[in-house]
């Protein structure tokens, strides 16, 4: 018999837990393949249902995508901070039935890799191979759901770098220069003496830029500047939080100056098309790969075959530090090669260990692998969705991590499933014999949990992932609020019916 059942509390958990999924299957008598869904229609409730729904092929996509990690050093909690939330964000998207395209990867060209490789004994095309590998077990540890996994090595990332490059060179925006500024490696751009510290020490790596002087080609971004002042006073939403939005009008307001998009010193990169002596600039290389990470890896690479795949982006998630990038550089790039924008730009904070600031001089920074093993996935993906209001910057202390994870994980939600799963199982033999929607209705605790659930589904849609966490604890602490006064336990010890 076909059974429909409530699966409320569960299935929003699923969106921090996905390791909860498999609880499901393992309920045998359940005799179908569950699709978790949003009711779509508020008025005819909110909650979570398990059904047989499928996807309609012709809906655009929800593409979204995590910065392409650059692969000079293994991963670090940042990278795994932005992934797992970029994580919680598609299987929210997926639970509203919708198509999604998650994107990640690797970033492996330039002077920084290739020094890198060199101080580990190593060639570049090796170096890239092992951390890049780093980065996918990484992910599979922290059940990281990706859909496309694209390396800026790749043959067909490169095809479609060479084809954009020549198509913003046949519009006029490419041209040949000498110049001469402060570079900061680390950064791999040059920076403004005006936003330098003392020394000339960039401000994100504390390290001095260096004197450079080179024959380059340039991109015309002052051409852009009106066009995209335009599209942020029509279209605030495309740079979020609101506060970001202003730092990006106000660099382009202070004027857009045209930037170097080759180096001649880099060997490590992809050729200029029109100059092989030359190698493109690592950003106008990496950020190329959002678009070709919708290549089918089966057909011949192309620009237009990538893009009618899925492009633009529903969402960009990266860290404040690559703003610039990606909501100046970024949409001028694409202006001038014809393409849609993405349609938002998110930039969160950094994370913080204990109040400071991470970093291997101070000797306190924070490996992934390490909280994983330690504390387990689950634990990991809670705390810093729950702990780091999204966007702002957000500090760690295993102190406050092992408590909030008790409190929540072990003894809201881990106490509801033990308390009603468990029932289930010693007393009904893990099957319902009725159904359970009939049964709630007219309850008051259905009737909660379906407004919560819609108050978390809004927050979710707002990127409020915090507020989310603590909507799916309230539906939790119902549940338990509910399962202490009706006592079923004791009704199961006078003899009483499986619902």
């Amino acid at each position: 018999m076909a059974m429909r059942i409530n699966c409320s509390i569960q299935n929003t958990i699923c969106l921090l837990n996905p390791s909860l999924f498999s609880l499901h299957s393992r309920i045998s008598h359940l005799k179908f393949k569950p699709q978790l869904r949003f009711s779509q229609n508020p008025s005819r409730g909110v909650a979570f249902f398990c059904t047989n729904a499928t996807n309609n092929g012709n809906e655009e996509p929800f593409v979204l995508t995590t910065p392409l990690y650059y692969v000079n050093a293994t991963p670090h909690m940042g990278s795994a901070y932005t992934t797992i939330a970029a994580d919680a964000i598609a299987r929210f998207q997926r639970l509203l039935g919708k198509k999604v395209i998650f994107i990640t990867g690797t970033d492996e060209h330039g002077e920084k890799i290739a020094t890198a490789a060199m101080a580990q004994g190593s060639t570049p095309h090796d170096h890239c191979n092992l951390i890049s590998q780093a980065y996918r077990t990484l992910w599979k540890d922290l059940d990281i759901s990706y859909d496309k996994f694209i390396r800026t090595t790749d043959s067909k990332h490169e095809a479609i770098v060479k084809e954009f490059y020549s198509r913003v060179l046949a519009n006029g925006d490419i041209y040949r220069a000498d110049y001469e500024g402060l570079y900061c490696v680390n950064c791999e751009e040059y920076k403004d003496e005006k936003d330098l510290l003392d020394n000339n020490n960039c401000p994100v790596h504390l390290k001095p830029c260096v004197s450079r002087k080179e024959d380059n080609y340039f991109f015309a971004l002052s051409k852009y500047q009106k066009s995209l002042e335009e599209t942020l006073n029509k279209n605030p939403n495309f740079v979020q939080p609101s506060y970001r939005l202003n730092e990006v009008q106000s660099w382009i307001k202070s004027g857009l100056r045209d930037f170097s998009i080759s180096r001649a010193t880099v060997d490590w990169g992809i050729p200029i098309p029109n100059d092989k002596t030359q190698t493109i600039y690592v950003w106008f290389d990496a950020l190329l790969g959002y678009i070709s990470a919708l290549s089918d890896d089966q057909e011949q690479p192309g620009l237009q075959g990538a893009v009618s795949s899925g492009w633009p982006a529903s969402l960009h998630l990266i860290g404040k530090d690559i703003l610039r990038f990606h909501a100046v550089y970024w949409p001028a790039m694409l202006m001038s090669a014809g393409l849609s924008l993405p349609n938002m730009v998110f930039g969160h904070g950094f994370l913080t260990k204990d109040g400071l600031k991470m970093g291997k001089s101070l000797g306190n920074t924070l490996e992934p692998n390490d909280l994983v093993q330690k504390f387990g996935t689950d634990a990991v993906r809670y705390f810093f969705l729950r702990e780091v209001e999204f966007g702002n910057d957000g500090d760690y202390s295993e102190e406050r991590f092992i408590n909030i994870v008790n409190a929540h994980l072990a003894n809201t939600i881990g106490n509801l499933l033990n308390r009603t799963l468990g029932l289930l199982k010693k007393n009904c033999q893990s099957t319902l014999v009725v159904d359970s929607t009939a049964a709630a209705e007219g309850n008051e605790l259905k009737d909660n949990v379906e407004r919560l659930v819609y108050k978390a589904r809004i927050q979710y849609e707002n990127l409020s992932l915090s507020s989310a966490c603590e909507t799916v604890m309230e539906i939790g602490n119902a549940g338990n609020l509910y399962m202490d006064e009706r006592a079923p336990w004791s009704l199961f010890k006078q003899g009483g019916y499986c619902f």
